[in-house]
């Protein structure tokens, strides 16, 4: 069958920040206002796309996963 899960990220930390047109003052309190105080790494949400990609989470659909830090990204 197929299913559908979506993955809702807050802020994580990428090389587009750098290249975006950011001002510096701006891209240093980048991830500031979460919850956890800094923005996500990419190496954090990665396992999220792992595990909704196995076979033992097949039950799995309809599902929006938020990894935002605590932000309430939804």
């Amino acid at each position: 069958g197929i299913r559908v899960n979506a993955v809702a990220p807050g802020p994580y930390w990428t090389v587009l920040q750098c290249c975006g047109g950011q001002p510096q003052e701006k891209i240093e309190k980048f991830g500031a206002n979460a919850p956890l105080g800094r923005p996500g790494q990419p190496v954090e949400i990665a396992p999220l796309y792992v595990t909704l990609a196995a076979e033992e989470n097949s039950y799995t659909s309809g599902q929006v996963w938020c990894s935002d830090g605590g932000t309430g990204t939804l």
